[in-house]
């Protein structure tokens, strides 16, 4: 995917259920139910294929970032360390 580059293939990927994707799919659902709501037809009985819809992108949309956030925290900690190694006098314990 264009979105997240080769290397982040080698990281395992989030649970299907999680925090972000379980958010944006209800996000979606809600904004089908507000544009029924706002076209004046029955709230929850119209457009069922829309609610649907709505509810996987936000779905999808959700997984894809939250799997762009763990890229780029592992991103920052693979740094992180490759530089406390390369350096280690500056990162010495307190009582030594």
């Amino acid at each position: 995917m264009v979105f997240l580059p080769d290397e982040s293939r080698s990281l395992p990927p989030p649970p299907l259920l999680n925090k972000g994707s379980v958010w944006l799919g209800f996000a979606g659902w809600l904004t089908a139910l507000m544009d029924n709501a706002f076209n004046r037809r029955p709230i929850l009985q119209s457009g069922l294929h829309r609610q649907v819809l709505f509810a996987s992108v936000g779905y999808f949309v959700g997984y894809q970032l939250l799997k762009h956030a763990e890229y780029v925290h592992a991103k920052v900690d693979r740094e992180l360390f490759e530089y406390i190694r390369h350096h280690p006098v500056e990162f010495q314990a307190a009582g030594t």
